[in-house]
């Protein structure tokens, strides 16, 4: 493994933080890489990943139980209004 150039550096700060890699893990990576050490690095990442993910879960939860409350307030107001004709 080489060393890695300013712009490299960049490439991977920019990236990891679009990520949402906080400024702890980015140094962690960096340092990682430095020591060329690529599985500890694949591992890093992966938890992260997983972190993610389990908050996408946690999001895509909060938005069923939005989609059934809307689901459940239109039945209502369908059954109301079908009521409200006889």
């Amino acid at each position: 493994m080489e060393t890695l150039t300013d712009d490299q550096i960049f490439k991977i700060r920019r990236n990891l933080s679009d990520a949402g890699c906080g400024v702890p893990l980015i140094e962690k990576f960096l340092l990682l890489e430095q020591n060329h050490r690529r599985e500890e690095q694949y591992r890093l990442l992966s938890q992260h990943r997983l972190s993610l993910l389990e908050a996408l879960h946690q999001d895509q939860y909060k938005i069923d139980c939005l989609d059934y409350l809307v689901y459940a307030m239109e039945k209502e107001d369908k059954e109301s209004m079908k009521s409200q004709k006889k």
